[in-house]
């Protein structure tokens, strides 16, 4: 897939074989006018910055975009909707799924790890926000669920977000995970501080979805708290904007 023709450079393309009608993009800080610590482009309503600022950011990524993203208020729990509803307002959510061509699934993060997920045959797309709350609650399991499709033909991509050198968690998150799958064991490594453990999203992200089939799995690895240059860190910085990542169907020639 060619993106050069519809985002700016400032913005991500996912590098994962999806079909041609599969559009996908991550933004950046970059490219903006909201002031320091929500510098540049921020695209989030609820962490402070000026609401005119917010809707001017939003307003150019809209330049790229079909239609207007359908915005969820992420609670880091398992919610899954379905963008291509008809939906009014802001839904109660935490990942988006839709099979109608132009409809935006998107999600807001900053470290939290943001999860695009599209079908072989590009009929249907989704995102998820997935932090270890919602990681734990099991949103990527239900949005596979969602997308109501065999798993074999899903796959995914994992955005940026914080990594294991920057994620320090207690006993009781990793305790956690181990209750659900001994296996989760690879995604955490002692910290230096007694009782503190090193957390890997990517790794735990890989390891449910491959519980529930999904075995195409994209990207991962880069880390917002290392990198706040181009991305938002809610952990490196405390108040801060949101980056999105955003998913769609173009339809067919």
């Amino acid at each position: 897939m060619s993106a050069a023709s519809f985002v700016p450079a400032s913005f991500i393309v996912p590098d994962w074989p999806a079909p041609a009608a599969v559009r996908a993009v991550v933004t950046t800080r970059h490219g903006g006018v909201s002031a320091a610590p929500w510098a540049s482009f921020n695209l989030a309503t609820h962490v402070g910055d000026e609401p005119t600022a917010v809707a001017a950011n939003r307003a150019r990524l809209r330049l790229h975009l079909p239609a207007e993203p359908c915005w969820l208020e992420q609670v880091h729990g398992c919610g899954v909707v379905d963008a291509g509803a008809g939906i009014a307002g802001v839904p109660v959510a935490d990942a988006a799924v839709t099979r109608t061509v132009g409809r935006v699934c998107a999600v807001l993060t900053a470290d939290c790890l943001p999860v695009l997920f599209c079908d072989e045959a590009g009929s249907v797309v989704a995102v998820a926000h997935a932090g270890w709350r919602g990681l734990a609650a099991g949103v990527l399991e239900a949005t596979v669920a969602k997308m109501a499709l065999a798993p074999a033909c899903i796959m995914a991509w994992l955005g940026p977000a914080i990594g294991p050198t920057a994620f320090e968690v207690g006993g009781e998150v990793r305790a956690i995970f181990l209750a659900h799958d001994a296996e989760a064991e690879a995604a955490f490594v002692a910290s230096r501080r007694a009782g503190k453990w090193r957390a890997d999203l990517f790794v735990l992200a890989r390891q449910r979805l491959a519980a529930v089939g999904v075995g195409q799995v994209y990207g991962g690895g880069v880390c917002t708290a290392s990198d706040t240059g181009n991305f938002f860190s809610y952990r490196r910085e405390g108040q801060t904007g949101r980056f999105a990542s955003l998913v769609w169907l173009a339809g067919r020639a």
